[in-house]
């Protein structure tokens, strides 16, 4: 066992839209992330995704429906739902999802990642 920091974790990342794994728990990777800008519209066929913000706040759009989520706010996006990240300002993004997440779920853009750094 051992803890980990969030903050010292985030200064590790200088990329946005770059999930980081910090841990594993039960079949599912914590990650950490940083947003700024428009991610891809995309679902998760099997996995439910959770969106826990750190710092800042980003939009989740849904088709005909944005849910701004705040600093200290989460959301969870089920399994099948079209969404759409969207941050106007740099944003920190602790995410919880099962190991067989894809960052773009259904699709394969320039964002994608096939393999996750650990730090």
């Amino acid at each position: 066992m051992e803890k980990v920091n969030l903050f010292e974790k985030l200064k590790l990342i200088d990329k946005f839209w770059d999930p980081k794994i910090i841990g594993e728990l039960n079949g599912q990777y914590m990650k950490l992330v940083k947003f700024k800008g428009d991610f891809d519209w995309h679902h998760h066929e099997d996995e439910d995704e959770c969106f826990l913000v750190i710092k800042g706040e980003f939009d989740m759009m849904l088709k005909g429906q944005s849910i701004t989520i705040k600093e200290g706010e989460f959301i969870i996006v089920p399994r099948g739902i079209e969404h759409c990240p969207k941050a106007e300002k740099e944003v920190h993004v602790l995410l919880f999802e099962p190991i067989s997440t894809l960052n773009t779920g259904n699709v394969r853009t320039g964002k994608t990642k096939l393999n996750l750094d650990r730090i």
